[in-house]
C-alpha cells in the first residue's frame, strides 16, 4: 500500500484530493533574486517549499490533521542594489496584497479557513496585510512562519554571519536539493555593515543597498555547508512547524 499523501498542489491532481477534509493550507512564499554565486534565483522558493511539504507531511503522519501545500509565491521586496541585477524581480507590496487577497477569497469561498504563508524571503513583511485581510474575512486564520526564523542558528551552524545565501540556506539547500547547489563556485559572502553604529544595532532601519553591501550578493560564507548540518536544522524547524499545524487545527486561539 502507498504511503503517498496528497499534500503538494505542484504534483497532485484534482482525482487525488477531491473528498479530502482538508483542514487549512500553507502557502509557500519566495522570491527571485540571485542568491551569491551557488545557489539558484529561486532558492526561497524552493526552501519554503521543501519545508511546508516536510511540516504538512509530518502533521498528517504525527497529529491526523490533513493540510494541502499550494505553489510557491516567487515574488519578493527587494533591496536596491539587489533589484537591478540582472533577472531580479521586485515585488511591490500592493502587488503582493492582491496577491494574497485572492488567495484567501479563494480559500474562504471553498471554507478553508486556516491559512499558513511559511515565508523564505527576509525581504517581505506581511504583518499589515495580514491585518487588513483579517477585517476583510473575519473566519479566515492567518498565520505568518517565517522558517529560518524558527530555530535559533547557534548550535546547527559555525559563522556569525549569515544572513543571505550563507551556510543555513546552503546547508538546508543541500539537504532538500543537492542538485541545485554548485559549492565549487560560491563565493565567500564578504559583506560591509553600515558606517552609521545605531543603524547597526537597529536603532533604526533602512534597507541595506545590496550593491555597497555585498560583493557576490551574499552575506555570509557557505564554505563550511553540509548535508548534515542542513537536515539537522531542517528536522526541527519541520517539527516545531507540524505542531503548529496541529494546534491551529485543534485548539482555539484564546
Amino acid at each position: 500500500m502507498s504511503n503517498h499523501r496528497p499534500i503538494d498542489l505542484s504534483i497532485e491532481s484534482y482525482g487525488e484530493t477531491r473528498g479530502i477534509p482538508y483542514s487549512f493550507a500553507v502557502l509557500p512564499w519566495g522570491s527571485t533574486e540571485p542568491h551569491n554565486y551557488h545557489l539558484p534565483y529561486l532558492t526561497d522558493c524552493y526552501l519554503a517549499h521543501d519545508i511546508a511539504v516536510n511540516a504538512v507531511d509530518k502533521a498528517w503522519s504525527e497529529y491526523g490533521v490533513q493540510g494541502m501545500v499550494l505553489p510557491a509565491i516567487p515574488l519578493g521586496s527587494q533591496n536596491p542594489g539587489q533589484r537591478e541585477l540582472p533577472f531580479c524581480i521586485h515585488a511591490r507590496y500592493e502587488t503582493q496584497k492582491n496577491i494574497l487577497a485572492d488567495i484567501v477569497e479563494s480559500l474562504n469561498l471553498q471554507n478553508i479557513h486556516v491559512l499558513i504563508i511559511i515565508s523564505g524571503h527576509g525581504g517581505n513583511n506581511f504583518k499589515s496585510m495580514v491585518r487588513d485581510l483579517s477585517v476583510d474575512y473575519p473566519k479566515m486564520l492567518i498565520v505568518i512562519c517565517e522558517w529560518f526564523a524558527i530555530e535559533p542558528r547557534q548550535g546547527y551552524f559555525e559563522e556569525s554571519i549569515d544572513d543571505h545565501a550563507g551556510e543555513l540556506e546552503t546547508s538546508v539547500m543541500i539537504h532538500y536539493r543537492p542538485e541545485l547547489v554548485n559549492l565549487m563556485s560560491a563565493g565567500n559572502g564578504e559583506s560591509k555593515p553600515f558606517n552609521i553604529e545605531s543603524l547597526n544595532n537597529k536603532v533604526g532601519w533602512v534597507p541595506r543597498d545590496w550593491a555597497k553591501s555585498s560583493i557576490d550578493t551574499g552575506v555570509g560564507n557557505p564554505e563550511k555547508s553540509s548535508v548534515e548540518k542542513g537536515s539537522r536544522y531542517a528536522e526541527v524547524v519541520t517539527d516545531k512547524i507540524a505542531m503548529l499545524l496541529n494546534e491551529l487545527v485543534n485548539k482555539s486561539l484564546y
